[in-house]
């Protein structure tokens, strides 16, 4: 128990509190039970260090600790929220739940029920097994997701600039009075700092890993999402996981990629409906994002009408031959998918809340394929500023 406390004391003394993620002044710590889901890499233990740090600072009544430290080998979560308790503390702080060998849903509803005074934030990078333990807790349980880091983080942890985020009304304004605010703000010109946010500031660990490092490491996180979180979640074959790891490859280094699952089973050698149930895996996991034409009911697992990346990072390490053309959609797709719902159009490229329609495109896109629809908008890449029903790409990067 020492070990653990000394562990606590040691990573939050050591934190920079200097940038909060978008998250962090949206969760409601007051909370007695709150869950902060995300993949691996987007910031969920630095979040919970800074929290503890400013909010406690060196007194004992916070504790952190990571489910997969040795002491829960032969010790369990009731055991430590015991001591703590007994000790004077009041609010426990656990990274990567999902690592803990026993059944950690039942005791945290045990410890909510028989501690009434008693806090506890907990974290999980493997979101399909979250996701599935969240109905046990539904009703105890305040749910949370962390994405990536947006074009605004992106300059905000660069040191270039401290925007604010703005709402989709806001962006999509015919005024553009939001995108001239941050230009005139910048030190340096908009599109070169959009330039080298692309496939290489996703993950705030950018900062400390070159380039080729950097994609390493994504590729990694990619791995571990692969051959180690859906299996937690259920039972899959190894030599499905492994054909996993395929389909990644054979999207990423087709240009461009266009589902066709017919295609997809003769290359992977499976059958339609595990392709399909595949590309579910990795939506949940937070690797693919799938889209449809309509609403679907979160049990069902229907074909998407369109697959793209989480994130234009996961595209860059895994191949240097992505499509600029979706590059730009998977961009778009995922600065719109914390906050908005997202679906494949019969005409355009997204359609956000069954309200806006965006074609998505270079400086030479027109309004052709959308002309005289409501609510649709151009999309366009490389050009700092826009006009009337023409969006800048980059001001999508600030919607958190």
């Amino acid at each position: 128990m020492r070990n653990l406390l000394a562990t606590s004391h040691r990573l939050v003394d050591s934190v920079d509190v200097s940038i909060h993620r978008y998250l962090y002044d949206l969760i409601n710590w007051d909370d007695r039970l709150i869950m902060i889901k995300g993949a691996r890499g987007v910031g969920k233990t630095t979040m919970l260090l800074q929290h503890i740090k400013e909010t406690f600072g060196h007194s004992e009544k916070a504790l952190y600790a990571s489910c997969d430290n040795l002491w829960f080998t032969d010790n369990r979560l009731v055991d430590l929220v015991d001591y703590h308790y007994k000790h004077g503390g009041t609010h426990l702080y656990l990274d990567e739940i999902h690592l803990y060998e026993g059944n950690w849903q039942r005791e945290l509803k045990n410890i909510y029920d028989s501690y009434p005074d008693y806090h506890i934030a907990f974290t999980g990078s493997s979101i399909i097994h979250l996701d599935i333990a969240l109905a046990d807790l539904s009703r105890r349980c305040l749910p949370y997701q962390l994405y990536g880091l947006s074009f605004r983080e992106f300059l905000r942890f660069k040191d270039i600039a401290n925007l604010p985020a703005f709402s989709l009304d806001e962006i999509l304004d015919e005024s553009h009075c939001k995108e001239w605010q941050i230009i005139e703000t910048l030190t340096v010109k908009v599109l070169a700092a959009f330039e080298e946010y692309i496939g290489k500031g996703y993950y705030p660990f950018f900062l400390s890993q070159s380039g080729g490092e950097y994609h390493g490491r994504i590729d990694r996180l990619l791995d571990a999402s692969i051959m180690r979180d859906i299996p937690m979640a259920e039972p899959v074959e190894y030599e499905t996981l492994l054909k996993l790891r395929k389909l990644l490859f054979v999207m990423s280094s087709e240009v461009p990629f266009t589902l066709n699952v017919q295609s997809l089973c003769q290359k992977i050698q499976v059958s339609r409906n595990t392709i399909v149930r595949m590309l579910d895996l990795l939506d949940k996991g937070a690797v693919l994002r799938c889209l449809h034409s309509g609403w679907r009911s979160p049990k069902s697992v229907a074909k998407p009408d369109k697959v793209l990346f989480d994130n234009t990072d996961i595209m860059s390490a895994l191949s240097s031959r992505n499509e600029i053309g979706t590059i730009r959609e998977t961009f778009v797709a995922s600065m719109l998918a914390p906050f908005h719902t997202l679906y494949y159009p019969q005409v355009g490229d997204l359609l956000i809340d069954e309200k806006y329609l965006l074609e998505i495109g270079g400086k030479t896109k027109t309004f052709k394929q959308i002309a005289d629809l409501p609510n649709s908008y151009v999309v366009a890449d490389e050009e700092e500023t826009g006009f009337g029903n023409r969006i800048p790409m980059w001001m999508f990067g600030f919607l958190y």
